[in-house]
This record gives C-alpha cells, structure tokens and sequence, in this order.
C-alpha cells in the first residue's frame, strides 16, 4: 500500500483509491489530497444482458466494498470503465495481438466509454456513484498505423486498447463528453462533487 500526500492534515477523513491503476492514482494526485491504494481484486466482467453503464457502475461500487474491510473509517474511492459499441465490448486487451485486433475492430468507428466512479462510506455503508459518457470516434486505420501505434504507447491495459492521454490522441477523430478526465479513467468532476458530500475540503 502506498500513500501520497501534499498536506498532510490529521482531521481528515482518510480516502483510500481501490485500484492499482497508474492512470487513476495519477488522476487523484491531481487534486492535492493525501490518499492511499489498495487492490480490490475484483474480477472485471459483464453480466450477461447488463448495459453497459451498469456494468460500470456495479463494478466501481464492487471495487470499493473489496476492501472494506480493511479500512472501516475511510472515503473508498472505486472506478470502472466500459468501452462499448453496437452491442460489443472491449476490455483491456492484455497483449499486443488483441491490442491490434481491438483497434482494427474500432477503425472508423463510434465507441463509448462509459467511466463510472463511486464513493463508499465505509464507516456507515452509504454509497454515492456515477457514470460518466465519453464519445469517441476513430479514425479509419490503416494496419501500419495500429501496429506503430500499439508498439510505441503498448496499451496493454486500457479498456479498447487506446491511451487518449499520450499517442492514443492520434487515432481520433474527436471525442465528446462533459469531464475530459472521464476518459483517461477517474471522471473527477463528478468524484469533487461527491467528496464535497462527504466533507472534504476542495477548492
């Protein structure tokens, strides 16, 4: 388990991350608040005729009850991400052949990413949540440019196989959504909002 930390204040609740993602410990770090992470564990699937934004959400809120119990007065932090078209999924593709199959599938076309994030009172059980549409169109691309892609950015473990972040952007026609941030993994609009709730000072 890791800490950060900018100003450490003892009348704080603390607020623990559930997910080893760099991107969304990045993202948190943003807001200049001590936090810790630690790994749920959660098994990352879809239930058969779920929508996908409730898949997102369902596992968000799984993330945060995992680890529960091991920090029975915090703010948990738990985050999902769904990426969705026309009645098919792409998760996090886990290699560089089903990088480049994924992306080949996407070429020319419109993808959801639906981001959801809750927060979970583990001192009194309550839940908050939310998730967060991203539209993102791909360009058409050629199998070159998939393959330079995934072997310079190697986005093994982004949900459809893309880093919007880094060079990821350049395979994008536009992306539409209301939290910028949504994409890369922790919508943090909706995630101020909700500590705000729970009375956590920010600006």
């Amino acid at each position: 388990m890791a800490q950060h930390s900018l100003a450490p204040d003892t009348k704080r609740r603390q607020i623990v991350l559930a997910s080893t993602s760099p991107f969304r410990r990045q993202l948190l770090a943003r807001l200049q608040i001590p936090f810790d992470i630690a790994d749920p564990g959660t098994i990352e699937a879809p239930v058969p005729g779920e929508l996908p934004q409730d898949t997102a959400v369902r596992l968000a809120i799984a993330k945060a009850h995992a680890i529960a119990g091991r920090f029975p007065d915090a703010l948990i932090v738990g985050s999902d991400q769904v990426a969705f078209a026309v009645g098919q999924y792409f998760g996090k593709p886990g290699d560089r052949r089903r990088a480049v199959s994924q992306l080949a599938e996407m070429s020319g076309r419109e993808i959801i990413f639906h981001t959801a994030v809750a927060v979970l009172d583990s001192a009194t059980g309550s839940t908050q949540s939310a998730c967060v549409p991203t539209e993102v169109r791909f360009r058409h691309l050629s199998g070159d440019e998939i393959e330079r892609y995934v072997d310079a950015d190697q986005p093994f473990n982004c949900a459809g196989s893309a880093k919007a972040e880094s060079l990821g952007i350049a395979l994008l026609e536009h992306v539409r959504g209301d939290d910028p941030t949504a994409l890369i993994g922790l919508p943090l609009i909706a995630l101020c909002a909700m500590l705000r709730h729970q009375g956590v000072p920010l600006p």
